[in-house]
């Protein structure tokens, strides 16, 4: 699974949960970047990013992703 393939699968959730269809995301961007990516919005966004992926992050891993692009390289690394 490639990053540009998952970032254009996240570009579909985040539209849905924070309700915004002009969202592109990035490997840099992070929630100062987007409207309405606050901390509530955050864990709905990481529970749909779960059911999707079928995958499970730790509260520690959570912690330290930085941007969309920390969360994409452990998406890629879960679905090996």
């Amino acid at each position: 699974m490639e990053i540009d393939d998952i970032l254009k699968e996240l570009d579909t959730i985040f539209r849905e949960i924070l309700k915004n269809d002009t969202i592109t995301l990035g490997r840099e961007t992070t929630a100062k970047d987007v409207d309405g990516w606050d901390s509530l919005t955050n864990m709905r966004l990481i529970t749909a990013i779960e059911k999707y992926y079928d995958i499970r992050f730790g509260l520690r891993e959570i912690l330290k992703f930085k941007n969309v692009g920390d969360l994409c390289a452990s998406i890629q690394a879960k679905k090996k």
